[in-house]
């Protein structure tokens, strides 16, 4: 993400909030001052690394096509912060998707639940809707993913 800060409404909240991006990565692998710190913050609270934020995210897969949304391109950005709550940047492949709560929970599932907890306390999902999704976003493990479907990726 090019910008300090996003805006957009939640499926839950139906209200714009604003989520500061201080210590956040982007999928395309730039990483800001702070990214990925596992440090005990000082309420001592383990923050959880970024790198497995993403890893777990490949078990949410999108329910129309099949494949994960970390190889799709879906996710954009990962903060977590000082009490381990992760915010994730993320699009959908089109504004009209209905499926966003069932994406939600997925990832919900993936990143709060499992031995000890879990990875993270919470998560938000800001759906982001710039820049826009396109098939550019798509990982090559994703193509070939979608490749085996049958698409022409």
């Amino acid at each position: 993400m090019s910008e300090n800060t996003a805006t957009a409404a939640t499926p839950e909240a139906g209200d714009a909030t604003t989520v500061p991006q201080t210590d956040a990565v982007t999928t395309d692998g730039a990483a800001t001052p702070g990214a990925g710190d596992a440090a005990a913050p000082a309420g001592g609270v383990s923050k959880a690394m970024i790198a497995d934020i993403e890893e777990a995210m490949k078990d949410v897969v999108d329910p129309e096509l099949g494949i994960n949304v970390v190889d799709l391109g879906l996710v954009y950005g990962v903060h977590v912060d000082d009490e381990n709550i992760a915010t994730l940047d993320m699009t959908l492949t089109s504004a009209a998707c209905p499926l966003t709560d069932v994406i939600e929970d997925q990832a919900r599932q993936a990143l709060t639940t499992g031995p000890g907890g879990g990875l993270v306390n919470d998560i938000r999902i800001n759906w982001v809707w710039l820049p826009p999704w396109g098939p550019d976003k798509i990982t090559d493990e994703g193509r070939d993913q979608l490749r085996s479907l049958g698409f022409n990726v």
